[in-house]
């Protein structure tokens, strides 16, 4: 094997180590499942292994898997049968104080109200608000217009703040903290 094959899959490798939670949360996000957010993670980390010579800006491979992640779900999210296929997993008892169990309250749901957005809206806000990404990048990883992306989390906004009542006021802020 050629020296520098081994050093690419020793970089995929070092990434992939690297990255892997933060995009199976990312997609977890998305989707709301567990189960789901493994495949979806599998299934960018597959696309950017096939595509790791043709990645000429090392430093757009966050980008690029994200990209990856958000047009896997959205693809998967319009098949019929993924709809109706839940999952439902146990939550844990960690045994934490009462401020953890505040938060844990306050993030399951968050979460349970963010799974009652259609793909597109729960795209467009993990996207501007989980990876803080502006309206242009946002747009580029759901393959739209920039005011569809403005549309879509303007529309999930109002119908989390519709779920989730005053609270939703400074969760967009801390998506990423609770959900971490």
């Amino acid at each position: 094997m050629p020296s520098d094959a081994f050093g690419d899959q020793q970089q995929f490798s070092e990434y992939f180590a690297a990255r892997r939670d933060m995009v199976r949360r990312t997609a977890y996000l998305l989707c709301g499942d567990w189960y789901w957010a493994d495949d979806l993670t599998q299934a960018a980390f597959m696309r950017l292994a096939v595509s790791w010579r043709k990645v000429r800006d090392q430093g757009a491979l966050d980008a690029f898997v994200r990209t990856c992640l958000v047009r896997g779900y959205l693809s998967e999210a319009r098949r019929a049968w993924r709809r109706r296929e839940l999952s439902h997993a146990d939550v844990p008892d960690t045994g934490a104080g009462p401020d953890a169990m505040e938060q844990s309250a306050a993030r399951t749901a968050f979460a349970a109200a963010l799974e009652k957005l259609p793909p597109r809206q729960r795209a467009a806000l993990v996207c501007r608000y989980y990876h803080d990404l502006d309206v242009a990048g946002t747009a580029d990883a759901m393959r739209c217009s920039e005011g569809t992306v403005k549309s879509h989390a303007a529309r999930g906004l109002a119908r989390l703040k519709e779920l989730l009542g005053q609270d939703l006021e400074q969760r967009p802020a801390t998506m990423a903290e609770e959900c971490s």
